[in-house]
């Protein structure tokens, strides 16, 4: 076994391998970039190493630098984690030659399946199933339009060197395959480096089904049964679970046999991943291989009882697979679900700031060494902490959060409550969007596949609701003994805000809003607290408990619990597993605010202008297509509010844009 590695990524990938290795006495070395200074997984790791500015590319895609710290540290091994240099052959190489092993695949397995197209003449060749396509050299735009039209539509165009949904485009017509290739190799060639696409004809309804693969330096390779991806979205995955609902032990074997076969067609050693579609009616076929550990591996660590990163250091210093496969089990049911900074209800654009508040549900510590024992209901991995920020730089990921149950309906059970239990300020999330997702009918029926969050837009994106009384009285609960506290520390009888009066009642309104109305919240003192009062409804509030930011309060004797978190003047109310922002107008703090100026299109995150699609003084109908921005190494297309004239386009591709800079000039008609 190594005695110190080096880990060549960031997040919580990076500070869950120096947890298994501190288990295991091995010492960590950890590489940041300027951005992550003050990072979680510098603090967990032995030893730290600044590698570069903010950008990847200047700091976490930096191989030499990365290889350059490795030594000087005294290493014996990297482990790259996933994204970044994990799946780079160049980098396995140079770590090779540098005399450091690579915790993961040879460079040979890496070179066969990190080309799409050249993995899929492979598995051909092994016998694997091929979803029909062409995965051919020929990137002519004209023989590719060809290729498309004969497979027939719908077709998906996926980048060769692709990964984690970047690079794919499904085209539902001949007629918008030209201009579905162009954004789909600009994509490629950004996030990749490669803007080779192959063309597959596109299945409906189906599964997306990968198998855990493992295997050692001594020939030998086992398959750690399956997990279900279909739940995506931008073909990015939203929830995974294993095993996979409906599997027959029939199938299971017939996939894993199959994952194994195409391990061993390119000497695969280390963690791998083979991913398949598999139609409703069982049958699957090859999509591709991830040559490194997967950001759902904990999943199969839950039903397995093993630790998935203690197996690639051992294999990667030389070691047999600890077990074989007839000593491989199922137990139980596992959920992961991916807690991302994005809004949901805005085609899931990632949202960037600071996590000024971030209390997760309680989990039990899930040792994944210890194979004997019932794992925890509730596990998180993260990379983050409160007081953290999410830059624009790197995946918006705050957490992952995997619980564990008997059978699927208990599993399903842990994770409606452990989602319940999330409460973050500072950006958007995707928490809410989760919790309807996991309770909707055709998941908890797991009636699945990728299309299931488009299928189902009303159900999972259903309209806002106005905020209930009981939320109101939450909030202004909050405001109010925040001022009593403060007037009470001032020691001074004019700053007393308790209400008094000589033969009145103080009557004062709150006003309050959110993303779908406006509440004006009368409130009457009382000796005994106050009488709140929203339209027709009102109620007597009084104040029975407040811990720091959680209160309990009764309302006309109905006891309400809730914690209250002003961010500046948001009040976030977290209340019945539910989480609603209020905007309070305070009256001493702002005399108005303009309206926002009209015909302006702004951006809604920092980003990089990629293409420009229209002129100064273009007419344009609704819809139209103005320009479009890369963020996160995803494309977001602006689209014209309304039918009118773009009057000026205020900047040009490869410009920067700040979240809310005015892009361009827009008159409607």
């Amino acid at each position: 076994m190594f005695t110190k590695i080096l880990i060549a990524n960031r997040g919580e990938i990076a500070c869950r391998v120096a947890a298994t290795a501190h288990r295991l006495g091995v010492k960590s070395v950890a590489v940041y970039s300027e951005a992550d200074a003050n990072a979680k997984h510098v603090a967990v790791c032995d030893e730290a190493a600044l590698i570069g500015p903010p950008p990847a590319k200047e700091s976490y895609l930096r191989a030499d630098k990365i290889i350059e710290v490795a030594l000087a540290t005294g290493a014996q091994a990297i482990h790259p984690g996933y994204g970044f240099l994990s799946e780079n052959e160049d980098f396995a190489e140079a770590c090779a030659a540098a005399g450091l092993a690579f915790i993961g695949p040879p460079a040979s397995a890496i070179r066969a399946m990190g080309s799409k197209s050249a993995a899929k003449a492979l598995m051909e060749k092994a016998g694997v199933p091929l979803v029909p396509g062409y995965h051919g050299d020929n990137q002519d735009a004209d023989f590719l339009h060809e290729q498309a039209d004969k497979i027939g539509y719908p077709v998906l165009l996926k980048a060769s060197a692709g990964g984690g949904g970047k690079g794919m485009r499904i085209v539902e017509k001949s007629a918008q395959f030209k201009a579905a290739l162009e954004s789909c190799k600009r994509e490629a060639i950004n996030s990749f480096g490669d803007d080779k696409v192959l063309v597959e004809k596109y299945l409906t309804r189906p599964r997306h089904i990968e198998i855990q693969v493992f295997a050692d330096g001594r020939g030998d390779c086992v398959y750690l049964f399956e997990r279900d991806c279909s739940v995506q979205r931008r073909h990015q995955k939203v929830l995974e679970e294993a095993p996979a609902p409906g599997m027959t032990e029939e199938r299971r074997r017939a996939m894993g046999e199959a994952a194994v076969a195409a391990a061993k067609a390119v000497g695969y050693v280390g963690a791998g991943t083979v991913e398949f579609i598999a139609n409703q009616d069982g049958t699957f076929y090859f999509m591709e291989m991830n040559t490194r550990l997967q950001v759902e591996h904990p999943v199969t660590e839950m039903i397995t009882g093993l630790d998935l990163v203690e197996w690639q250091l051992r294999v990667a210093a030389g070691e047999a697979l600890p077990k074989q496969q007839h000593e491989l089990t199922i137990r139980g049911h596992a959920l992961e679900a991916r807690i991302y900074a994005e809004n949901p209800e805005k085609g899931f654009l990632p949202s960037i700031g600071t996590l000024r508040h971030m209390q997760s549900p309680q989990a039990v510590t899930f040792d994944v060494g210890a194979a004997a024992g019932t794992p925890a209901a509730v596990r998180i991995d993260s990379g983050v902490r409160e007081g953290d920020a999410i830059s624009p730089f790197y995946d918006p990921m705050i957490a992952k959060l995997i619980v564990w149950g008997n059978d699927r309906s208990e599993a399903l059970a842990h994770m409606a409550q452990a989602l319940s239990e999330y409460q973050i300020v500072g950006l958007a999330t995707n928490v809410a969007f989760l919790k309807r997702l996991v309770e909707s009918a055709p998941f908890s029926h797991a009636d699945l596949d990728t299309g299931l969050i488009e299928r189902h837009q009303e159900e999972l994106f259903p309209p806002a609701q106005p905020a209930s009384l009981p939320v109101l009285a939450l909030a202004a609960a909050s405001l109010l003994t925040s001022e009593q506290s403060a007037g009470a520390a001032a020691n001074d009888p004019w700053a007393n805000t308790c209400g008094w009066r000589m033969n009145a009642t103080l009557l004062r309104q709150l006003d309050f809003v959110d993303e779908s109305a406006a509440y004006a919240l009368s409130v009457g003192y009382r000796d005994t607290g106050w009488t709140v009062r929203l339209g027709d409804a009102s109620a007597a509030m009084t104040l029975v408990e407040r811990n720091g930011q959680h209160l309990v309060i009764k309302l006309n004797g109905a006891t309400v619990r809730g914690t209250v978190v002003r961010d500046a003047d948001a009040f976030h109310v977290f209340s019945g597993g539910a989480h609603v922002a209020l905007n309070y107008n305070d009256p001493l703090a702002h005399a108005g605010q303009a309206e926002a100026e009209g015909g302006r299109l702004t951006a809604p995150m920092p980003g990089k202008i990629v293409a420009v699609l229209v002129e100064k003084g273009k007419e344009v109908e609704k819809g139209a297509p103005l320009l479009i921005m890369e963020a996160m190494k995803m494309e977001h297309t602006i689209a014209a509010p309304a039918n009118g004239t773009v009057e000026d386009l205020l900047y040009a591709v490869g410009d920067q844009v700040a979240e809310g800079a005015q892009l361009l000039a827009f008159k409607a008609a």
